[in-house]
């Protein structure tokens, strides 16, 4: 069948087309994808405002017309931290569904914890034994470890590099007070995790998802989008702190000029790095590997695994 996935996230809302079937692995067919930055339109309050609520139920019906257009027989939406933690979410998904039809199931911080695991399970498969898995979005982070295809232990931090940038740099370049501040927060909050996931002891391989890990990688040296999703890619710690400084140093419109960064995402890539060195630092990698699959791909996988269920 034909099955579209409409991820709501925090920077972007992207419908993902793929062709499947339970027991194969989804191929993609079509993406559509819309930067509206949500986790940047959120009141004094932490509500979504109306422009904000208006500019998403048009994207949701753009999305609607793309799905059609590509013949998607069923579509399964869902939104994460934006819509999650705004105050006014009940009447965001109110908005939604009475003016689109569609139903947006808002994902748990765990949740998706869970499901990005799931991806990076599939795609790595058995043999990378026990897997830590690190995924930084627009609105939260996500770290997730286990053997099996469910998580021994997930969380979600609230250290998006969108809800970062917004809350904690608000200079072009940043001041360097600033920027010392969001380090010594990103650091405390991800330092009360560590021991949830030390017990476990040290993972076979630790592996990385989001556009943040891959623009950062990018950077580092790792190869091009234009290469494929099969060509092995990583990034090393201390490459990763040598770019810290000199991203902290930039405008915005500098760093949309370096390789492989975007210039929508140009803006909030130094607390995304500051937020991966946290994490690599704390939790002891030296070195993670990029993996294509994410969120979607798990929310895909889990809709084709109940599919054969049934």
């Amino acid at each position: 069948m034909r099955l579209g996935v409409l991820d709501v996230g925090s920077n972007t809302v992207h419908l993902l087309v793929v062709d499947a079937h339970p027991g194969a692995r989804p191929l993609p067919a079509h993406s559509h994808k819309v930067e509206l930055r949500l986790a940047q339109l959120l009141d004094d309050d932490g509500s979504i405002g109306p422009d904000g609520i208006d500019r998403l139920v048009s994207v949701v019906h753009e999305a609607l017309q793309a799905a059609e257009d590509k013949g998607v027989e069923e579509i399964v939406p869902f939104a994460t931290s934006a819509v999650r933690d705004a105050r006014n979410a009940d009447d965001v998904l109110t908005r939604v569904r009475e003016e689109t039809g569609v139903e947006l199931q808002v994902l748990s911080g765990e949740e998706e914890a869970r499901l990005t695991f799931l991806a990076a399970r599939r795609w790595f498969g058995w043999s990378s034994g026990k897997l830590l898995v690190i995924d930084i979005g627009g609105g939260s982070l996500e770290i997730a470890y286990g053997l099996d295809e469910e998580p021994d232990a997930a969380v979600s931090l609230p250290l998006g590099a969108g809800r970062l940038t917004a809350g904690w740099l608000p200079g072009d370049p940043p001041q360097a007070e600033d920027v010392r501040a969001l380090r010594r927060h990103v650091r405390t909050e991800i330092a009360r995790t560590v021991g949830e996931f030390s017990r476990f002891g040290a993972p076979d391989h630790v592996v990385a998802t989001s556009k943040t890990f891959k623009q950062l990688a990018r950077l580092a040296g790792a190869p091009g989008s234009a290469e494929g999703p099969y060509v092995q890619r990583e990034l090393k710690r201390e490459s990763l702190e040598a770019w810290v400084p000199r991203l902290a140093g930039m405008t915005a419109a500098e760093r949309g000029e370096l390789p492989g960064v975007s210039e929508a995402r140009a803006g909030q890539l130094l607390a995304g790095a500051m937020v991966a060195e946290g994490v690599m630092d704390l939790f002891g990698v030296e070195r993670l590997e990029i993996c294509p699959w994410a969120l979607r791909e798990g929310v895909i996988l889990r809709r084709l695994d109940h599919m054969g269920q049934a």
